[in-house]
């Protein structure tokens, strides 16, 4: 079992990662699901979030969350 979060910084960003009727984030977790079972040669359960958060990329305590290094 998978939770993914997908971070972008406006609104607009995550209509463009959901698409239409969720055709898009259906298509990027499918591909996701997909490679995570090949690398771990087991079936996943992906479950895909995608939240805005403004500036983001700019909050050094964030970018430390995500287990990189500034």
């Amino acid at each position: 079992y998978v939770r993914a979060l997908i971070l972008v910084e406006r609104d607009t960003h995550k209509e463009i990662v959901i698409g239409k009727n969720g055709a898009m984030l259906k298509k990027i977790g499918t591909l996701a699901r997909q490679e995570l079972e090949t690398l771990l040669e087991s079936k996943v359960f992906l479950e895909c979030f995608v939240k805005v958060q403004k500036n983001w990329r700019d909050d050094v305590s964030i970018i430390q969350e995500l287990g990189y290094s500034p």
